[in-house]
Parts: C-alpha cells; structure tokens; sequence
C-alpha cells in the first residue's frame, strides 16, 4: 500500500509496533498503540502497526489505513512461528522502503504470543527494542487467569513476560503498578518509563464538548429520577458486587436506577440479570448491553453519576482503566474505589470520589449524595473533564515514548 504523501520522508525517524492481537474487539491496540502511532505521524515519524488478528481472523491479510498510519494484518496459517515470522518479514519489508540505515524502533505491546516471538527476533537482528506492559502478565497475572492456555502456552507466555523486557532497551508501563513490576524484574528504574493510557482527539473526536442527546434517557426507559452508571466488562467487578452495590444504593435512594453499558467477557450480563431478579431489583437495572464505540457519548451521558468499582487485586491495579478515563473526558461525575490508576486519574474531592476498596456502603453513600446534588455533579464533572483533556491525552502522553524511543535507539 502506498504510504500518505506527509509520511514519504524515508529519512523521518522510524517505529513499527508489533501486536499480540489485532485491532479489533479488543481494546490494546486500538486505544493505546494507534492512538500514538496517529500522534507519532502527525510529529513526523513514520508509524505502521503489524498485527497478528488471531481475535478477529476476517482482517488476516488486509492492510489499513488509520490518518497517517499504515495497518497490517498479517496472514494466522501454518502456527506461531510462521506466524511471527510474517511479522518479522513484514517489519523487513518496510524498513526496506525506509531511508535504509538504521532500522526502525520496535515497540511491542505486552511481551507474549505472537508479538513477543517477533519482537524477540528482532532484537537478536540488532533491531532496538521497547517493551510496552499495559497488564500485568506475569505470576498472579492474566497467565493464570485465562482459562484456554495450554501447558505449553503458559510456559512460553511465563518466560515471555519475563525475558523480554530484561532484554529490551526500554520499557513502557501503563500503571505505576507495573513500573515498580518493572524494577523488580531486574530492570534500572532509568529504563522503565510511565505511559499511562490517554484519550485521543481522533478517537474521542466531540467527547470534550459532548452534551446529553435529547430523547436518548427515554429511548432508554429512563424518563426520569436518579440514573447512576456502571461502564465495564466486568472484568474488575462481579455481577454479584453489582447486585450488592445496587442494593446498598436503593436503600439510600429507592429511586435510584442504574444503567449498566457493556458486555461481559464470560457472559456476565445474563448472571446479572439472573441476580437482580432474585434481589428483587429487577425494575432497578436497566442493561444497554454492548453499544458501538460511536454511540457511547450519548449513551453514557443518560447517567448522572458513574460508578467504578474495582476489586483489590494485583491485575487490577495494574489496569491503566480506559473506561474510567472515557466517563471523565465526558464530565461525568465519578464514585471509584482507590484501587491502582484511579488514584492517579481522580483528584479526591475535586475530579471526583474516591472510597476505601471493598466499601459498599461508602461507594453507595457517595453516589446517592452525588445524585441528590446537581450542584457537586457539575463542579466534579467539569473538573474531571478538564483533567483528563489536560493531563491525560496522547498529543501530551507522547513526549513520555518519545524519550523511551530515544533510550532504546542509543543503546
């Protein structure tokens, strides 16, 4: 594919990102790697992303275009290694249209599977190499919570989380979590950089002014009283947390509805429909399901509060949470437990609230206090916008792997 005319400049400094899945559905690559390949190109560099899309097997072979970012999906026949290999291969090939020197940085996000056996080629090539975590894929880790691994896949996921970043040039972290994981891998604090993750203007084009839609809380069931949010996968919380929270806020304010958006990873949506109907709560729930990225600003802003709550464990507080980072870029007023990054995206009593992990009671408390002041949501929510645009995006978040970039090309 020809490359856009204000990316031709084979002398502009090179980076090829290396996947361990594809673009699409899950979320590393679209929301963390394209955004900062996008601000990378408009910088001046030379970007392109190479994908394995194990996850969405229909985009194998295709190549994209995202602004001034070259896509590509490698071909999944003949296993792993000729796989990696086609990654290897394509990173060649378009460093040959390059300026020819020295070879484009390799960034690799997260250091298993595919990715990690390409990334891992490429550094014995001499090629320099930075190493991106954007979860904690070590001991206690998703390693050992992914239910379909072999033996033989935990083995080499285990080493991969391991050796790589050891041999890596820099390392890029998402969660200060991750980084003091860094440091206890072996690896010198000057190498581990925090890249937290960003909202992108392209991505998030109209979040920053985003306002409620009219019609949308009705088209919803949600005509009026109280609405409180809950965004997720349900990968921090489970549905019986929900149930309990739901609960705890009902006997606060019977009023109070919550509208759930998203769509489990296991099928958590139906056992909390099961759940809530057993509670008694039925009425109380209103499930959205999963909405399309474009349609998600007016569905979330049918709430009045967003609800984050987050289980104390070592993945959790590994997460750099997008979904957080989404509800706040829209003003959303925001309950989170401090757990991890939340404490690093939310200002306690100024761009949002923050409770003891495991509080029910307090995270309740909070939320129903938040729903009967208008007044405290439209300071909070203004606030949490206003940080999030300030601190939190990729034309800003930049500057953090352009310095790791640095790092690796000297050595």
């Amino acid at each position: 594919m020809t490359e856009p005319a204000n990316v031709r400049d084979r002398h502009a400094p090179s980076v090829v990102m290396l996947g361990t899945f594809g673009l699409r559905p899950k979320g590393t690559m679209s929301a963390r790697a394209l955004p900062l390949a996008q601000e990378l190109a408009a910088r001046g560099w030379r970007a392109r992303l190479v994908l394995p899309p194990w996850d969405a097997p229909a985009d194998a072979g295709r190549v994209e275009q995202a602004d001034q970012v070259t896509v590509e999906h490698v071909r999944l026949s003949g296993g792993a290694v000729a796989v990696a290999g086609r990654m290897v291969a394509a990173a060649r090939a378009w460093r040959r249209t390059g300026a020819g020197g020295a070879p484009p940085i390799v960034h690799c996000f997260k250091p298993k599977g595919y990715g990690g056996l390409a990334a891992a080629a490429l550094r014995l090539a001499g090629w320099p190499l930075v190493v991106d975590n954007d979860d904690w894929e070590g001991p206690g880790g998703w390693n050992e919570r992914v239910a379909g691994y072999t033996a033989a896949q935990r083995l080499l996921f285990a080493w991969q989380a391991w050796a790589l970043p050891r041999r890596a040039h820099a390392v890029t972290v998402a969660s200060r979590t991750l980084e003091t994981q860094a440091w206890g891998l072996g690896i010198a604090p000057a190498r581990v950089h925090y890249l937290p993750n960003g909202v992108s203007a392209r991505r998030h084009a109209g979040w920053q002014t985003a306002a409620p839609a009219a019609g949308a809380r009705a088209a919803l069931g949600l005509a009026g009283g109280p609405v409180a949010l809950l965004y997720t996968r349900f990968d921090v919380v489970t549905p019986a947390r929900v149930v309990a929270l739901l609960a705890a806020l009902r006997r606060r304010l019977p009023e109070a509805r919550l509208l759930v958006v998203g769509r489990g990873l296991a099928g958590e949506e139906a056992r909390l429909l099961t759940l809530v109907q057993a509670a008694g709560l039925a009425e109380a729930l209103v499930p959205a399901g999963f909405v399309p990225f474009e349609q998600l600003p007016a569905t979330l802003l049918c709430a009045d509060v967003a609800l984050y709550p987050i289980a104390d464990t070592l993945v959790n507080r590994a997460k750099a949470p997008m979904k957080l980072l989404e509800v706040m870029a829209l003003g959303l007023p925001v309950v989170a437990e401090a757990v991890g990054e939340t404490v690093a995206y939310i200002e306690p009593g100024v761009s949002g609230c923050l409770v003891a992990p495991g509080d029910d009671d307090g995270l309740a408390a909070v939320a129903a206090r938040l729903l009967d002041s208008a007044e405290e949501r439209r300071r909070l929510g203004a606030a949490a916008r206003l940080r999030v645009w300030q601190e939190f995006t990729w034309t800003r978040l930049t500057d953090t792997a352009e310095r790791a970039y640095r790092q690796a090309c000297d050595g």
